[in-house]
């Protein structure tokens, strides 16, 4: 691995991938740097449950089991989702579907990850040892939820949700009310910018059977159920200081920005124009994550 990938040719018309070429790949695959939306919120669930900074250790294993969590849904989306990749123009440059990755490799990555999510779940406490596999049975199912419901962006919400939830465990080894609300706002904030990620494919998943509120809906009507979600989210953070009480005017303020980013989000999409939808999902949401993160780190200290 430290000389020239070696490459041979694949049936997908691309070179396969090999040495630190499949790793760059892998990361495309996974799409690692999305990563950030959840992990800041990962961290504020830590630093609720500790009251303040946690021990490196446990930060540690808390990074450990989002990237092993995160990673492992997203490799067995991309093998869920295959066939429809190879049919989708927007999803046609993906490296299992273009063969710079093989089915093989995919599948032995998503073993890797889903060792590293139960190994750091064993290393942080007994609860969250036991509560592993049922997190990770919910955030694998979602690459099957759109077969079946049009809630499917809850789906995936809930799954982020799970970051600052399963962090506040992590820390504590017990579930409380706190984490729940943080849960919640994070799961109708994921749904919420989903449903506009998810206006993009809407002809393509009436035409395919796959089901979504902008296929279910129309795109005028998903944006607006976009926006109730959103809605919900803020109303969340504005309740979380009731079960958080240090919490004061930074989260205040957080919340406050938090709703302003979303209100700009949601006028960078229009129905007849799609074209900053990814401006809107990486741009917007990765803002909120760290917002949250750092108005809860200045409550905690002052």
């Amino acid at each position: 691995m430290n000389g020239p990938a070696e490459r041979a040719p694949s049936l997908g018309g691309a070179t396969r991938a090999r040495g630190w070429r499949a790793l760059g790949a892998t990361l495309v695959m996974i799409k690692f740097q999305h990563t950030l939306f959840a992990l800041p919120f990962a961290f504020t669930g830590a630093l609720l449950a500790a009251g303040g900074a946690p021990s490196g250790r446990t930060v540690l294993w808390i990074v450990a089991a989002m990237i092993g969590a995160r990673s492992a849904a997203m490799v067995f989306n991309r093998i869920a989702d295959l066939d429809f990749d190879r049919r989708n123009p927007r999803t046609a440059d993906r490296p299992l579907v273009t063969g710079e990755l093989t089915l093989p490799f995919a599948w032995g990555a998503l073993a890797a990850a889903a060792g590293l999510f139960l190994l750091s779940a064993a290393m942080l406490n007994r609860m969250t040892l036991v509560l592993a596999p049922a997190a990770l049975a919910l955030v694998l199912s979602y690459s099957y939820a759109k077969r079946i419901t049009w809630l499917t962006h809850l789906h995936l919400g809930a799954s982020l949700g799970l970051a600052p939830l399963g962090a506040w465990i992590a820390v504590r080894g017990e579930i409380a009310a706190a984490p729940l609300v943080l849960a919640a706002a994070v799961t109708l904030w994921v749904a919420g910018f989903d449903v506009l990620y998810a206006c993009q494919d809407v002809t393509f998943d009436r035409d395919h059977g796959l089901r979504s509120i902008p296929s279910r809906f129309g795109i005028v009507r998903a944006l607006r159920i976009s926006s109730a979600l959103h809605a919900g989210t803020v109303s969340l953070l504005l309740l979380l200081p009731l079960f958080v009480p240090r919490l004061g005017a930074a989260w205040l303020l957080g919340a406050a920005g938090t709703a302003a980013l979303l209100i700009y989000e949601h006028r960078l999409v229009r129905p007849d124009d799609l074209s900053r939808v990814n401006q809107a999902f990486f741009l917007v949401n990765g803002c909120v994550s760290f917002l949250i993160l750092l108005v809860s780190a200045i409550d905690l200290a002052f």
